[in-house]
């Protein structure tokens, strides 16, 4: 009973900012005034957001590429890694790999990936992926 008439009070004065902002005292703040600088969130709070972005991605992927469904699942998860490291932007600027995949041209998709800006950026994680995509398998 306590929490529930804390957290409606909390949310009445705190007020909810989905975007991160700073709040009266300068702090870098997020939610119904979650101080990130002084607070921060926990690994089990880091987790569930990391899983709801997942989620968003595969259904984003999902409906904007009729041929993503069709991929092994460790496949789904290389593209949902790009996506999640580049945006749908990103990812959808990778035309000719979006193209090989569709046709089930993996190994011309793994030469579209590592030829590109992102691999250099990311190293190790773009040859990782590289290779999964290749193989179909983690």
């Amino acid at each position: 009973m306590l929490r529930k008439i804390a957290v409606e009070m909390l949310k009445k004065h705190e007020g909810l900012r989905l975007k991160p902002y700073r709040c009266t005292a300068g702090k870098l703040t997020i939610g119904y005034g979650r101080n990130l600088e002084d607070v921060g969130i926990s690994e089990k709070e880091a987790l569930q957001m990391l899983k709801h972005d997942v989620n968003s991605y595969r259904e984003l992927l999902t409906a904007r590429y009729q041929w993503f469904e069709s991929l092994s699942t460790d496949r789904k998860a290389v593209c949902i890694n790009m996506a999640f490291n580049l945006g749908m932007r990103g990812f959808h600027g990778f035309r000719r790999m979006r193209r090989c995949l569709k046709q089930g041209d993996y190994p011309q998709a793994v030469i579209e990936m590592l030829d590109s800006k992102w691999a250099k950026q990311v190293g190790y994680r773009a040859t990782e992926l590289a290779q999964i995509m290749e193989e179909g398998k983690l």
